[in-house]
């Protein structure tokens, strides 16, 4: 049996009191693979941005709001944990600060001025000892090779490429690559029996087999 975190959800990075920066992430596809790995009688820690969606019962699920709180989460969880998969898609930027107040409309130009903000996933990857890594790549245009790329700049195991259609839909449309850019899986329809095909995979590759080498 594994013990597997997985990131889910956007994550929210507020310019005020009450606008923020985010996406259309549902966390619909991390709640499917928390139930798959479940289902296949392992343990799921979500760690999850604000939905509107109910985790499995099963799960352990932490709840954060903006994409600090979700590696401060991540690194206290991932020590003991076999594996991760990083369904999440964390706001890449957020405002070099954050107005006290909301901010009113005054007729002019309103310049926001925006930093990266950390990256969950290659946190992880230098701290790991003997996890493995999945990461999730969402691309619009060079998608494979932007996938691949991604996957080794993170240094993850395997990546699951889908596009923008998936944001907040019921469907999906993914592959599965592994670090030699085979596809070990293509699959497309309700997100719930992907993620089940995709978990297959994860499970056969990585948590059944041995280890992959330290890289």
């Amino acid at each position: 049996m594994a013990r597997i975190l997985i990131t889910s959800g956007p994550t929210r990075q507020y310019l005020d009191p009450v606008r923020f920066l985010s996406n259309a992430s549902s966390g619909r596809m991390g709640c499917a693979l928390a139930a798959a790995a479940l289902a296949a009688g392992h343990e799921a820690v979500v760690v999850t941005g604000p939905v509107e969606i109910a985790y499995p019962p099963g799960a352990e699920v932490i709840q954060v709001v903006s994409t600090e709180d979700m590696l401060e989460a991540c690194l206290r969880v991932f020590p003991g944990c076999d594996g991760l998969v990083a369904v999440a898609a964390p706001c890449d930027y957020r405002p070099i600060k954050t107005a006290a107040h909301k901010i009113s409309k005054t007729g002019a130009l309103l310049v926001l001025d925006l930093v990266e903000t950390p990256d969950v996933v290659a946190a992880l990857a230098a701290i790991k000892t003997s996890q493995w890594i999945v990461a999730f790549a969402l691309e619009t245009q060079d998608e494979r090779l932007r996938a691949m790329q991604k996957l080794e700049r993170k240094n993850g195991d395997l990546v699951v490429l889908n596009g923008p259609a998936a944001l907040c839909a019921a469907d999906t449309q993914v592959e599965v690559l592994d670090r030699a850019g085979s596809v070990l899986a293509a699959s497309s329809g309700r997100k719930e029996d992907v993620a089940r095909e995709v978990f297959a995979v994860i499970e056969r590759r990585l948590i059944q087999s041995p280890r992959p080498e330290e890289r």
